[in-house]
């Protein structure tokens, strides 16, 4: 995802004029394809969490691991719905927090969205 929104910033019209002006290449790249390219990866970073949780479910089951993925498996086929809700609970909690952290990583990193939160 990184690679392909650099390879779409090369040729934007504010990176042609940097490369026309004489700005070295290394820095041309690092100032400004690079940094507006890093943008969606810190917006979606935040959902890898929840992730690593479900794919920990499917791994573990799979894999006979005496972790989480059994105990949640064994909790919807007996329908304990306690259970299953507390693991539901987990997770949009993590989605949450992980969002919180991709957002506040994308307004440290993007200084549009920084000056658009500022306060006066």
């Amino acid at each position: 995802m990184t690679r392909a929104n650099l390879l779409d910033e090369l040729y934007r019209p504010y990176v042609v004029t940097a490369r026309a002006k004489g700005l070295p290449e290394w820095k041309l790249l690092l100032k400004y394809p690079v940094r507006m390219s890093l943008s969606p990866f810190f917006s979606t970073v935040g959902w890898l969490l929840p992730g690593l949780i479900g794919g920990e479910t499917i791994v573990s089951v799979v894999m006979s691991l005496p972790t989480g993925g059994p105990l949640l498996l064994s909790g919807v086929l007996n329908q304990d719905m306690y259970l299953v809700g507390s693991f539901v609970l987990i997770l949009s909690t993590l989605t949450v927090i992980g969002t919180v952290i991709s957002d506040l990583a994308l307004a440290w990193w993007d200084p549009r969205i920084r000056k658009r939160y500022k306060r006066e």
